[in-house]
């Protein structure tokens, strides 16, 4: 993008996570003290940093070398992306999976503009992330880069903050931290190049000297008023389901507790996959990724609870996950959540955890009947049976089989779906030299690879056609090693997550599921990968199209349906695993599970850079969960 004046590299002798030092990687400063600031920019970076920024992620121009400089300089690790909306993305995992305020540097004008996708993911997620957007000055009303930052900052619902001058400068910045990590907002803190280069103030300098992190505030438990009717409607429940979201990421082990004083199995929305895991009663994720058993007794439960969950059309499968005499009850912080996706018998308003405490300290001192409800010896071994799709039969028992071409056109026989560029002929299939036409099944593959790859991972999932079998199959050791970037539905976020998520968790296996579409839409950020020395496995369920579009508009029931033309997207095949190698990556061709050794290898080596596994994948003909994404468009 035309940056003025781009930043030059990092300086070689910085320290680096992973790999060797280079340009542009993850650096973090030497630990020699830092000159005290002289300017409101570095004023910014400082107090960031003694307010407990965790990382910063951006591309680095003319408007915020200096801040971003500074953020380097007082001890802020600093990586550097290939593109805005990586680093907006990078930003976005990293908090969610470190727990911190991270934060984002970006040029005025064009550098934020770039980063719009990923600011509005973690916006809508409602992830604590602080985008430092240099701002052109007020009076540089002609300048290539002077937009309305605020407006645009509020139209993908940011918080928009700004730095007004140099007397509020620090007051400036410690609000827009605490928005961020309070009230778990994503702000854009404009910082206007004017106000950038005045003096900082020396009452600021003084002030800064004993800056440290605001206390952080007590979450409100419910009333008592609320736990007593929770109570009630938990005692009279016979198969009680609690269904936890991204609002209860903390609070794991109080929901573990009430849900086994109260007989309740446990499931979990997408974003809070792994909260329970190891739990024999834990049914996995509640909506369109559940396992058949999962759907069936989450659809015979007498008693939801959404536990900082909201409980939408994703997670109960448009209401078809509850039944007509449900009790629904949601537990949320924010009033305006309660019963905004349907309507509920009982709101309690109040943080999770100790509102699960409370629940199950009334159950306790009442006595309340300690039947197992739904938590029976049968249940228990119907969910070590068959509760993860890893443990369902294959039904067909493999797409990759006879008929796989009647399949991938979603009816008997196969017709042409397009030659964009290439000689594209059934579904799923290239006649290209070189490629022999074997596929692997998706089901097949990703099972093989939840085999494989070591339990203590973190995986993170792209959008597509493809990101059921990430979801379903990869198993997530907790909460903190599932990481889904999917509130905007958003393809190409993937690579991007998975450097973030990796940074956040160094002790994990890196591990990103992707479909072709949205791994070439972000690929750029596979450089930021090799560069880092990131050991991240990469599965690209590579189909040639965007697979969720040819099932949704190239198939139908109606007999006198007309395939339309699917030319806009399908492609002839790309080489993804040569393109991964030119990149300094590994990569690798997948048509079938013996492909699979070389990654067995990979693991084996103690790898210090990406394993791209290109893998050549049989249509499903639909995903399984494709068709409730599509209710919702």
């Amino acid at each position: 993008m035309p940056h003025v004046a781009p930043a030059e590299a990092a300086p070689a002798e910085a320290a680096v996570a992973g790999a060797g030092a280079g340009a542009g990687a993850s650096v973090t400063p030497e630990t020699a003290p830092a000159p005290a600031p002289t300017t409101v920019a570095e004023l910014v970076g400082h107090a960031l940093a003694r307010l407990g920024a965790g990382h910063c992620f951006g591309v680095v121009g003319s408007g915020n070398f200096a801040v971003t400089n500074a953020l380097r300089g007082a001890g802020v690790p600093f990586t550097a992306a290939r593109h805005e909306g990586g680093a907006a993305t990078m930003a976005d995992a990293f908090s969610r999976m470190s727990g911190t305020v991270a934060l984002v540097s970006v040029h005025q004008g064009c550098g934020l503009t770039n980063a719009a996708t990923g600011i509005g993911e973690a916006a809508k997620s409602r992830t604590p992330v602080i985008v430092l957007a240099a701002e052109a000055s007020g009076a540089a009303v002609g300048s290539n880069f002077s937009i309305d930052q605020p407006g645009f900052a509020r139209s993908v619902l940011a918080e928009a903050h700004r730095v007004h001058s140099a007397a509020s400068a620090l007051a400036d910045v410690v609000r827009a931290f605490r928005t961020a990590r309070d009230e778990r907002r994503t702000v854009v803190l404009n910082l206007p190049l004017d106000v950038q280069a005045q003096p900082a103030p020396a009452d600021a300098l003084r002030a800064l000297d004993t800056l440290a992190p605001p206390p952080a505030p007590v979450l409100p438990c419910a009333d008592s008023e609320a736990v007593s009717a929770l109570v009630q409607l938990i005692s009279s429940a016979e198969r009680p389901v609690i269904v936890a979201g991204r609002g209860a990421r903390g609070a794991g082990p109080e929901l573990r507790a009430l849900a086994s004083a109260s007989g309740a199995l446990l499931a979990t929305s997408a974003v809070a996959k792994g909260l329970f895991a190891g739990d024999p009663f834990d049914l996995g994720i509640s909506g369109g990724f559940s396992s058949p058993l999962t759907a069936e007794l989450i659809s015979e439960a007498d008693l939801i609870i959404g536990a900082g969950c909201a409980l939408n059309m994703w997670t109960m499968r448009h209401g078809r996950l509850i039944g007509p005499n449900t009790r629904i009850v949601q537990i949320d912080l924010e009033v305006s959540a309660l019963g905004a996706q349907r309507p509920i018998d009982l709101g309690v308003l109040g943080d999770v955890a100790s509102t699960a405490v409370a629940v199950l300290g009334e159950l306790t001192r009442f006595g309340a009947d300690a039947a197992p409800r739904y938590r029976t010896p049968e249940i228990a071994a119907r969910i070590a049976a068959e509760g993860r799709w890893a443990d369902v039969p294959l039904d067909p028992p493999d797409f990759a089989g006879p008929g796989r071409a009647a399949r991938a056109a979603g009816r008997d026989g196969a017709d042409e779906v397009g030659d964009n560029a290439g000689e594209v002929g059934k579904l799923g299939e290239v006649s290209e030299v070189g490629d022999s036409g074997a596929r692997i099944d998706p089901r097949v593959l990703s099972r093989e690879l939840n085999a494989l790859i070591p339990t203590e991972r973190i995986v993170s999932v792209d959008s597509g056609n493809f990101m059921g079998y990430p979801s379903a199959y990869f198993d997530a050791p907790d909460e903190h090693g599932f990481c889904f970037t999917q509130a905007f539905q958003s393809i190409g976020l993937g690579l991007a997550t998975a450097v973030g998520a990796a940074l956040a968790r160094p002790d994990r296996l890196p591990v990103l599921g992707a479909g072709d579409g949205g791994f070439l839409m972000g690929v750029a950020e596979l450089e930021t990968a090799v560069r880092l020395g990131l050991p991240l496995l990469v599965v690209v369920y590579n189909d040639d199209a965007y697979g969720a579009e040819i099932h949704h508009f190239g198939v139908s029931d109606d007999p006198g349906f007309v395939t339309p033309d699917l030319g806009t997207v399908t492609f002839p095949r790309v080489d993804i695993a040569s393109i991964a190698r030119g990149f300094g990556a590994q990569g690798i061709t997948v048509r079938d599970r013996n492909d699979l050794a070389a990654v067995r290898e990979w693991l084996a080596s103690g790898p210090s850079g990406p394993l791209v596994l290109d893998a050549r994948i049989a249509s499903d003909g639909g995903a399984w969960w494709l068709a409730e994404a599509f209710r919702g468009h």
